[in-house]
């Protein structure tokens, strides 16, 4: 039986529902790993609305959420998470940038307190479990048959990336993070050593990357020289760039396909199965 890997959101910095957004996707960060019991959430993003809509089709009843960071592309969705205000469903919420600012439950309730959000954190009805980490650590304790591996990546005021270990099967999932041109970076090539498939941080292209140093992002062509390095079997380019629309994504894609045929572009409600 292979891993499920769903992409609910695609997007990065900000959410795009435009017509020029169609073929691509325009929610930000949400992906859902799922093998019998284990169901993992990477990302709160604006994706995050529909996935518990199908959570609760599914009847799934618990979860757990990896967080890499808080910027609001990556939690503004949890609040829009239906599940979360159902009594009997259980989730655990997980960061591993955040023990020095009050950990993970104090940012998303200060994201739903007043006069930005008009429900409080205090309003879920499921049960909930926050827990802070520290990036590097290895969490052997999230569900029966699954590690999960970390690292500190490089982004403005801090980034997870984790790889996760299941069924024999290794999946990486890196955003949001910067490289430094001529300079693999061997935290990340540490992570994805090996991997099925890696999802990176593909905001930009080589081309557009000098204008954005220092804005914590990276490029499609980067991804594809870690991963050929790392001996990864398959890229997911992931984070899309909100000023690429459907036909800059379509060359991308193109493009990406010619220069390394593991190579492909996620899409919102694409299905990947690692088997």
């Amino acid at each position: 039986m292979a891993v499920k890997v769903k992409f609910w959101g695609v997007r990065g910095s900000i959410a795009c529902p435009s017509p020029n957004h169609i073929g691509y996707g325009g929610n930000t960060s949400c992906v859902e790993i799922a093998y019998d019991d284990v169901n993992v959430i990477l990302d709160a993003g604006t994706g995050l609305r529909a996935l518990g809509q199908d959570y609760i089709r599914r009847h799934i009843g618990s979860g757990v959420l990896l967080v890499t960071h808080t910027h609001w592309d990556h939690i503004n969705g949890f609040p829009f998470f239906a599940p979360l205000y159902l009594p009997g469903w259980k989730f655990r919420v997980l960061a591993g940038h955040l023990t020095a600012v009050g950990g993970i439950r104090s940012v998303l309730a200060n994201q739903m307190n007043d006069p930005t959000f008009p429900v409080p954190l205090s309003a879920l009805k499921a049960e909930m479990t926050y827990e802070d980490f520290r990036a590097g650590d290895t969490l052997a304790d999230l569900l029966p048959g699954l590690s999960v591996r970390t690292a500190a990546l490089r982004h403005p005021n801090g980034a997870t990336g984790y790889r996760l270990e299941l069924r024999g099967k290794a999946i990486a999932y890196v955003t949001d993070t910067e490289h430094v041109p001529g300079e693999p970076d061997q935290t990340v090539l540490d992570l994805i050593d090996g991997a099925d498939l890696v999802i990176y941080d593909s905001t930009y292209t080589d081309a557009e990357f000098p204008a954005k140093i220092g804005w914590g992002h990276s490029t499609w062509q980067e991804g594809i020289r870690l991963c050929r390095r790392a001996g990864v079997r398959k890229l997911a380019i992931f984070h899309h760039d909100p000023d690429h629309a459907d036909a800059d994504m379509a060359e991308i894609e193109r493009q990406a396909r010619q220069m390394w045929g593991g190579a492909i572009v996620s899409r919102d409600e694409m299905t990947l199965l690692v088997e």
